[in-house]
């Protein structure tokens, strides 16, 4: 039935401006609004949508990802820009933040200024 349909993602926030900021500024990507919602202008025209909620309560669970080539480098430039990575208990993290568990990705997470949590990782 959607098979030809396009199709995109969103998530919520409680303050755009705090979103266009981060996401434009501090992650350098494209965004665009439209009637009071961003657009995240992702790689591959993945456009993801990011809108306003009063009294949001940030989602337990991942977000957004972002696949890198070097997970080393885009950890070290997000931390250069502020960027604070999470630590979770019974975790096997470095000291940046990043696990290199047994699955096939090499993996670290950092919350947006809503509470929503975003991860970049790379393929092993």
């Amino acid at each position: 039935m959607f098979a030809e349909t396009k199709a995109f993602s969103a998530f919520a926030v409680d303050d755009l401006d705090q979103a266009r900021k981060f996401y434009g500024e501090i992650l350098g990507i494209r965004v665009s609004e439209q009637h009071g919602l961003l657009t995240l202008n992702l790689a591959g025209g993945h456009d993801t949508r990011v809108y306003r909620k009063p009294g949001h309560t940030p989602a337990g669970h991942t977000v957004l990802m972002f696949q890198v080539d070097d997970i080393e480098a885009a950890v070290g430039e997000l931390t250069k820009r502020g960027v604070q990575f999470e630590r979770y208990d019974g975790m096997d993290q470095d000291e940046r933040g990043v696990t290199r568990g047994a699955g096939p990705f090499i993996a670290a997470w950092f919350k947006d200024p809503a509470g929503n949590i975003l991860e970049v990782l790379q393929e092993h």
